[in-house]
């Protein structure tokens, strides 16, 4: 382990060191990355995946656009052999645009998040095998995330679900039902990569971001932008938009089980107007939409909002 821990003491790539210095927070992020960033995951994280119902992902298709999506199953259908691997025993649904994605090689963020308590585990890696249950997976970096911005969330047993109704799926222009679940979002989740980034932090990343309902505007367009609020400073999200500029959304209707993802290019707004306007923020974030895919019902799993996250109380409200 030892060996791992120095290896990942530098982990943060150009894109990443760039963000923070602009932040003014790269001599302090040097230290914290040494300490946090790991090659391994510890025993509280090998503990954790397996609670879970659920777990968050982003990958590049076979034409190199990136996603965001899930995968679903019954608490255990994660486990972790060793500190270094991870099995899961899901695929993804035919309909989603990393169906064929799981292949070995593949780069791949997962995040482990529990609505109920919090808390969030990051593990980002590559696929070794893939079999007709799921595949397994090799870690490069393990790291936790603070709660901040997590919306409370209880997991509730569904009666009788609506079966899945046929996906839409285009290119830039979003159809009402998508700028509708956008518009009362208060979660979703971004897939980042750095494929020109060398060493450790190389790959793909999948991150949560939380405000309040309307904290994300979009357009009939594509558009679509959001304030970036003060964070753990490891600016992994932005650090790789910065280094790639390839981004993928997943935005989820908790009660009604619909999924929209996009793909597209994410830029930084770093300060200005756009940014003053939107209270608590730090910086704005722009999305340009090439290819959604909207899936109502497609996912089997239900929440009950319990309380919004107490960080959000400085951050404004923008409907």
């Amino acid at each position: 382990m030892d060996g791992q821990k120095t290896a990942l003491a530098a982990a943060f790539h150009a894109g990443e060191r760039d963000a923070q210095e602009r932040a003014g927070v790269r001599a302090q992020m040097e230290r914290v990355g040494a300490a946090v960033l790991r090659g391994y995951m510890p025993e509280q994280h090998r503990e954790f995946f397996p609670l879970l119902p659920t777990l968050f992902a982003g990958a590049q298709d076979g034409e190199g656009r990136l996603w965001a999506s899930m995968l679903c199953g019954r608490p255990g259908f994660i486990r972790s052999p060793d500190p270094v691997s991870l099995r899961i025993d899901a695929r993804f649904d035919a309909h989603d645009p990393l169906a064929a994605a799981l292949s070995p090689g593949a780069q791949v963020g997962l995040l482990g998040l529990q609505f109920e308590t919090r808390r969030r585990n990051r593990a980002n890696g590559s696929i070794v095998a893939v079999d007709d249950a799921g595949f397994a997976f090799a870690l490069r970096q393990s790291f936790g995330n603070c709660p901040k911005y997590i919306q409370k969330r209880e997991l509730r047993v569904p009666g009788a679900l609506p079966a899945p109704l046929p996906d839409r799926s285009g290119g830039a222009l979003l159809p009402p039902a998508a700028l509708a679940l956008i518009a009362r979002a208060d979660t979703f989740f971004i897939a980042t990569a750095a494929e020109a980034a060398a060493g450790t932090a190389h790959g793909v990343d999948v991150s949560h971001r939380g405000g309040r309902p309307g904290f994300v505007q979009a357009a009939a367009s594509g558009d679509l932008s959001w304030p970036d609020f003060q964070g753990n400073n490891f600016f992994n999200t932005i650090g790789n938009l910065l280094a790639d500029g390839r981004a993928g959304l997943l935005f989820i209707d908790f009660e009604q089980g619909h999924l929209l993802q996009l793909s597209g290019h994410a830029e930084v707004v770093w300060r200005g107007a756009e940014v003053d306007a939107f209270p608590g923020a730090k910086r704005l974030l722009r999305f340009r939409t090439l290819r959604h895919v909207l899936r109502p019902h497609a996912l089997p799993l239900r929440w009950t909002l319990v309380e919004p996250s107490p960080h959000l109380d400085a951050t404004g409200a923008w409907r």
